[in-house]
Parts: C-alpha cells; sequence; structure tokens
C-alpha cells in the first residue's frame, strides 16, 4: 500500500477481483508519469480499507465481487468527506448494475475491453470533474432507470434556470455532446460549456451523469 500520490499526479486505486486484470491495469497506470497508482483491492470491502487508508483521487471500481459488490463500495466510498471519483470498469456496455452504480455516486463506466488509451483518458477526465458516459448510452442508461415518461412536480431549483439554461438541460440530459448542442443552438461550444457548468451549481450536480439521472428522477425529459 502506498502514500497519496505525491505532486500533480493523479493517485489512483483498483478494484477487482481477477488478480490477472488488476496487474494489467497496475502496468498501464504505472506506465504513465501523471499516474500513481496508490493501492489494490480484490473485493468491496477491502476496497473502502485501502481508499481510506490511501485516499486517491481515483477508484477504478469492478461491480461484481466477493464480500462487497461494486455497487455497496461506491455508495460506501462517496459517502465519505473528500471522496474520490469513482470509474465503473464493466463487461457490458451498461446494464442493471453500472446503472445502480452510477446513482450510487459513480462517475461513468468504461468497459473492460476498452482501449487502455480509452481508460487513460477517462481516468484524466473524472479527474478532471468530468463524467465519462458515451452519449449512444443515453438510451440505454434511461431504460436502466426506469423510463423517466412520467409527469412529476417541477422541483424549485429547477425553475431557477434561465429558459436558455433549461433547454441545454434537455439537451444534455438526452445525450449529446456540447459540440452537437452548440451546433444546435447557434453558439459556440465554450458558451455550451459555460451554461452546463453553471446548470450543475444551480441544481446541486456533481457532472452530466448526475444530470442524466436527475432528468430521468423528475420527468424532465
Amino acid at each position: 500500500m502506498t502514500a497519496r500520490a505525491s505532486g500533480d499526479r493523479i493517485g489512483v486505486v483498483i478494484v477487482d477481483d481477477q488478480v490477472l486484470f488488476r496487474a494489467g491495469i497496475a502496468m498501464l497506470i504505472r506506465s504513465q508519469p501523471d499516474l500513481e497508482l496508490l493501492g489494490e483491492a480484490g473485493d468491496g470491502r477491502e476496497a473502502v480499507e485501502v481508499v481510506a487508508a490511501t485516499k486517491p483521487d481515483i477508484v477504478l471500481m469492478d461491480l461484481r465481487m466477493p464480500v462487497m459488490d461494486g455497487i455497496e463500495a461506491t455508495r460506501s466510498i462517496r459517502s465519505a468527506d473528500a471522496a474520490p471519483r469513482v470509474v465503473v470498469l464493466t463487461t457490458f456496455d451498461l446494464d442493471e448494475a453500472a446503472a445502480r452504480a452510477i446513482r450510487a455516486g459513480a462517475s461513468g463506466f468504461v468497459l473492460k475491453d476498452a482501449d487502455p488509451e480509452f481508460l487513460l483518458a477517462a481516468i484524466r477526465t473524472v479527474h478532471g470533474g468530468a463524467a465519462v458516459i458515451a452519449p449512444s448510452a443515453t438510451a440505454a442508461l434511461f431504460e436502466h432507470l426506469g423510463g423517466g415518461s412520467g409527469r412529476r412536480e417541477t422541483p424549485a431549483e429547477f425553475e431557477l434556470l434561465t429558459a436558455r439554461e433549461a433547454e441545454i438541460f434537455r439537451l444534455a440530459a438526452r445525450g449529446l455532446s456540447n459540440a452537437e448542442i452548440a451546433e444546435r443552438e447557434y453558439v459556440s461550444e465554450a458558451t455550451v460549456k459555460t451554461h452546463v457548468s453553471r446548470v450543475l451549481t444551480k441544481l446541486g450536480l456533481r457532472d452530466r451523469v448526475q444530470l442524466v439521472v436527475y432528468a430521468h428522477d423528475h420527468g424532465l425529459v
């Protein structure tokens, strides 16, 4: 077990019950000058302990493990003060377990057979405060969350959004990228990014994954 990442390096903990898979990811992490492997765990309970001891920036979390699964481990880790961000490692594009992990606080998911470059980009993206969820998976996310078409009372904080912010919220919740929203709304990507940031702040949301869940929960899409 290692100390917290030094300097500007991103501290990472790997959680997976397959030793060979962990070894491969560990080798990849160690090959990057801006990343530092702080620890590994083979089940959810051990993950909670390792995270508490090493205080990483990012946790790569498997879902199906003995003792405690990745969903409960994610919920426990994310409930702590100064919690690290969690990236789910999954075999399927988006299954029920991955959707539940997102509800528990994960910042997105990466397929286990993804290119190494994609995993590294995901770690850096999530560390930068964004989420990792492909727009093509948004429809599947809604399906696994249970729909979202029902009429419900609009939350008070949503009324604080301007008309433009509300429109951009709905487009982002449908899975459109900043570039796609910019093209549709005839504004720059920088302007879209600013609007999305304001929306997240006003609604008290962490990232675009939470935005999608929020939209589902309140029937806003």
